[in-house]
Order: structure tokens, then C-alpha cells, then sequence
């Protein structure tokens, strides 16, 4: 049987990341008893960032029962793998079967304390167990519901002794408190979302109105970072499917653990959350999310980029806009197929201006005045190609999107979204912004030619579903309604994998799944001028050479 494609992209995870070494376990009948011996921080002059939590954060010996990826396992452990552990400790201190109170009652935090030290960081995810009874005499690791200072006394029927039992938020305060008070940083997590999902199949249940909503009021009481691993786990979930979901986690009836690759995906929305709330310094991560899954690595300033000049004015120009695939400038070992163009013209006879920026959106290509600055450079008799779509599909109104997403389609309806500086902007479609080029363009007396975005290296196999199929049958319409020419771009390179095999094609990337190396740049590179000889009238012919003739 084939795998779905998501879960192949999912799983391209396993082969990027190390499965962390297995720590000892041993437990008794009692979660709050286990013998558990836990990591120490690897470097103890550097700073640490330590976990503590139940099994959704550590799981058990932390060795996948012994199933490898197929067992269960908790996000702490593929999260190591996203830091340069040459900067920073990480330090999984969670165990599994605890609560909020139990992870104290049993003596895991007074062993836990001494480790953390001034400048250090603990993420906190309590939740899974909490809901349990207060007391009987198999678990006892139950919470009084809510955030309030509520109390009761009980003769705990597991330990024989008299236990005060406070609420979910008290426990959690008072971890931030003695967090604080030992010079670190506390961050509070929600619980991870369920795989649970509502009659119509395609929602997931949260749980917001308990133990994440009660997280979430304890660090807004507190003024504490908080990583919504609920809503944001139940939005990437709803954005997977459940099919692609059910393969996050070993099999039903399991709902609560997920499998290795679940626990990564969980882990790249704590990097995320870390991410947004500014949390750690920016040098000791080595791979960044946004809630999403996608990339989150900076955005270039555009003011700080400059505009490219035709060489010689009194020439025809081959101008290039667009995202980070169509130029990358090397960052990260990356480069976009605009950087290695330029050898398939002669460039007597044209000038090839790559003015593609980073990090872009059709939308925030135009509204940073980089469309403005490229267009009075344009003359008649130039020819230019648009290749947007990769930032595109952000979200309208999330931050991590940093107002780039533009509205789905081609229509004139709008979606207002608020800036950074409180200012609101009222953002149009994808063929809004890609119609606005060309008919500026063609005012110009310039010509222009489409491109859909270039493929993801998971999503070129004939058996997966075509990448970027909308934003292809976009640029195709508005490139046709106003009088431009459209290369699917998508499609030919997609093609071109598929003629040299994965192997190759693996060995084109500098990223997991985006950004080209060189190799990949001249690839596409080569792909482009063939989709341009084909074009109608061959308007190229007189421009194009052999490279290195």
C-alpha cells in the first residue's frame, strides 16, 4: 500500500532528526513512586532549557517501549534536536504518570531544583493526569479543578499520610514562583491536544475550557510565556486530516501518545511557541517553526535589500520578483533558480535582474513599496516573471504569519488584518496582487510572463497529490484574463524529478523540503528556459545561449 503523502512529509522528520539516548527506568506499581533516573544538563556552564511534565513530554524509559518510532513517545525528546546543544542544555526532567501535584508530592521537583540555575529556562506541561481522582488507592494524583485558592484535606489512601490538595492553578503557581525565585524563566504549556475529533470528522475537540484554559489564565495572571499546544495542535491537525492524523500515533484505541513522529510534530509547535514569545536568544536554534509547521526563519528587512539596476539601461531587461526560491543569496547554503539564470542569456543583449526578495508574499512584495521601486526601473520592451505562492498561504490575523497570507483566489473580496503597528490593512486575493504586476507592467510597455511556485522536495511524486495546484490554476486564469503568458513551473520541475529520481533530487536541497542548493538553483534554472522556449512566438530565441558558451 502507499503511503499518504503527508505522512511522507511528516516522516522525512525521523531521518532529519536523532531519537535521543534512552534514559533508565524502573517503577513500581505507583507512578508517584517511580524510580526514575532522569538527564542531568550535558554542559553545566551553559544555560539549560528544562522540561518537566507527564509522559506527553516523556515517555516512560523514554525508549519507545521498545517499538522505536512505532511506540509511544513524548515531544521532549525529538525537541533536542531543533538546538545547538553546543549553546544550550536540554533537559527532558518530566515523567510519566504524574500530575501537577504528584510531580511534587513524589519528589521529582526537589530532585529537579538543583539543576536549574540564573538564566535558565522550564517549560511546564502539566494536564493528562490532573483530571484524575484526588484520592484512592491506585493513582491519587488528582487536582481540585480550576485556578482559585481552594483546598481540601485528605488522608491519602495510597501514601497513609495527610496531603493538602490545592487546584491545577495553584500547583502551577507555584512552580513559577520557585522557578522565579532560582534566577530561570518559567514558560507554562498547555497539554498537548487529543486525537479526538467531533461528529462532523474534520474538527477536533479541544479543551479549552478546562486544564488549557486554566494554563492559559495562570500565565496571563502570572506574566508568563504560554505555548497553546491545544488550539495550535487542534489547528494542525484539522490541517493534516484525520488520516494523516491516526498515523501520528500508534494504534487505537491510543488518543493521548503519539508515536515518535507525533512527538516531533508536538515539538516543532513548542519551538514555535518558544519562537513567538521571544523566549530563548535567537542563536541556539537550529531549525524554526511557526505554528504551522512551516519555517520560521526571519524575514529579511526589504529596506535593507537593494533594489537591482538594469547593467546597461540602453538594453532590454529580463526582470525577476517573486520569494526566497527565486533568490536566497546563499543564506544557509540556499539559492533560488533567479541566482543561476543569467548564464542561459547573452547578456549583450539583455540585462537579467533578479530583484526577487526573501521571505514574500505576492501581498507583502506590493505593500513594502519593493513593487514600487522594481516598476521605475521597467521599460517597454523589457519582459518580466512573477513567481509567488510559497508565503502566500499564511494565515490572515496569525502573527507567526507575519502578514504575509494573502486571500485565497482571484476575486476582489478582502480580508482586513492588523499590522504590527496597530494599523489595519485591508489584504486582497493572490490574483489581486498578481494583476496589479501585470497590468503595471504592461502600462510600462513591458511584458510579462507567470510562473506557479517551484515544487516542495516531498510533493514531486507521481503518486502525491500536485503541489501548489491552486496557486497554479490562479496564476494560469489572471495571466490569461490580462493578457500575460504562464509556465507551470510546478509541474515542469516536478516532471524533471521524477525523469532523475529521488536520490538526485535529495541532493538539491539545503533545507528540508523549501530552499534549492546550487545544484537545485541551475536545475530549475534549466527547467524555466525550456518552459520559455516553448512559449508562443518563442519571444526568448534571440536572448537565449548554451551556459559557458
Amino acid at each position: 500500500m502507499t503511503a499518504h503523502p503527508l505522512r511522507r512529509a511528516l516522516a522525512a522528520l525521523l531521518f532529519a532528526l536523532p531519537l535521543a539516548q534512552a534514559q533508565e527506568f524502573t517503577a513500581s506499581t505507583d507512578p508517584a513512586r517511580a524510580q526514575v533516573t532522569l538527564p542531568e544538563p550535558a554542559k553545566p556552564a551553559l544555560p539549560s532549557l528544562i522540561l518537566i511534565g507527564d509522559s506527553t513530554v516523556r515517555n516512560g524509559r523514554d525508549d519507545g517501549q521498545g517499538k522505536g518510532p512505532e511506540g509511544q513517545w513524548g515531544w521532549g525528546n525529538p525537541i533536542a534536536a531543533y538546538f545547538d546543544l553546543n549553546k544550550i542544555n536540554v533537559v527532558n526532567r518530566a515523567v510519566g504518570g504524574l500530575s501537577s501535584r504528584t510531580y511534587r508530592s513524589s519528589g521529582h521537583w526537589e530532585r529537579t531544583k538543583p539543576f536549574i540555575k540564573r538564566g535558565d529556562w522550564v517549560v511546564m506541561q502539566f494536564g493528562h493526569n490532573d483530571a484524575s481522582p484526588v484520592n484512592d488507592n491506585s493513582r491519587a494524583r488528582g487536582v481540585l479543578r480550576g485556578t482559585g485558592p481552594e483546598k481540601e484535606d485528605i488522608n491519602n489512601q495510597l501514601t497513609g499520610k495527610p496531603e493538602t490538595v490545592t487546584t491545577y492553578g495553584a500547583y502551577l503557581r507555584g512552580y513559577v514562583a520557585e522557578i522565579r525565585a532560582a534566577g530561570a524563566t518559567p514558560v507554562i504549556a498547555s497539554p498537548v491536544i487529543r486525537k479526538r475529533w467531533e461528529a462532523d470528522g474534520v474538527t477536533v475537540t479541544r479543551a479549552g475550557g478546562n486544564f488549557a484554559g486554566w494554563a492559559a489564565e495562570v500565565a496571563r495572571q502570572e506574566g508568563v510565556a504560554f505555548i497553546d499546544l491545544n488550539e495550535w495542535g487542534a489547528k494542525r491537525y484539522e490541517a493534516l486530516g484525520r488520516t494523516v492524523v491516526a498515523t501520528l500515533f500508534p494504534p487505537d484505541p491510543e488518543t493521548v501518545h503519539t508515536n515518535w513522529l507525533g512527538a516531533a510534530v508536538n515539538a516543532q509547535l513548542v519551538v514555535a511557541g518558544l519562537l513567538q514569545n521571544k523566549v530563548l536568544p535567537e542563536d541556539v536554534y537550529k531549525q524554526r517553526f511557526a505554528p504551522d509547521g512551516s519555517d520560521d526563519r526571519p524575514v529579511v528587512d526589504a529596506r535593507k535589500v537593494k533594489v537591482e539596476a538594469p547593467r546597461d539601461a540602453k538594453l532590454p531587461s529580463l526582470v525577476l520578483i517573486g520569494d526566497s526560491t527565486v533568490r536566497s543569496g546563499g543564506q544557509n547554503g540556499a539559492f533560488g533558480w533567479g541566482e543561476r539564470l543569467a548564464p542561459f542569456f547573452d547578456t549583450q543583449r539583455v540585462n537579467v535582474v533578479n530583484n526577487a526578495i526573501g521571505g514574500r508574499s505576492s501581498r507583502t512584495f506590493f505593500t513594502e513599496g519593493r513593487w514600487a521601486s522594481v516598476l521605475e526601473n521597467l521599460k517597454a520592451g523589457d519582459w518580466m516573471l512573477i513567481q509567488f505562492g510559497h508565503n502566500d498561504g499564511a494565515r490572515i490575523g496569525d502573527p507567526a504569519g507575519k502578514n504575509r497570507g494573502s486571500v485565497p483566489g482571484i476575486g476582489d473580496e478582502t480580508v482586513e488584518d492588523t499590522r504590527p503597528d496597530g494599523s489595519k490593512e485591508a489584504v486582497q486575493s493572490f490574483g489581486w496582487y498578481l494583476k496589479r504586476y501585470i497590468t503595471d507592467a504592461r502600462a510600462k510597455g513591458a511584458n510579462v510572463v507567470v510562473l506557479s511556485p517551484i515544487p516542495h522536495k516531498d510533493r514531486w511524486k507521481p503518486e502525491q497529490p500536485r503541489d501548489f495546484e491552486n496557486y497554479a490554476a490562479w496564476g494560469e486564469q489572471v495571466a490569461k484574463a490580462n493578457g500575460a503568458q504562464f509556465i507551470d513551473l510546478t509541474l515542469r520541475v516536478a516532471e524533471a524529478y521524477r525523469a532523475i529520481g529521488a536520490e538526485r533530487v535529495d541532493g538539491f536541497f539545503s533545507d528540508a523540503r523549501t530552499h534549492t542548493n546550487d545544484a537545485g538553483a541551475v536545475f530549475n534554472a534549466t527547467q524555466l528556459v525550456e518552459g520559455l522556449k516553448r512559449l508562443p512566438g518563442q519571444p526568448f530565441k534571440g536572448w537565449l545561449r548554451e551556459p559557458g558558451l
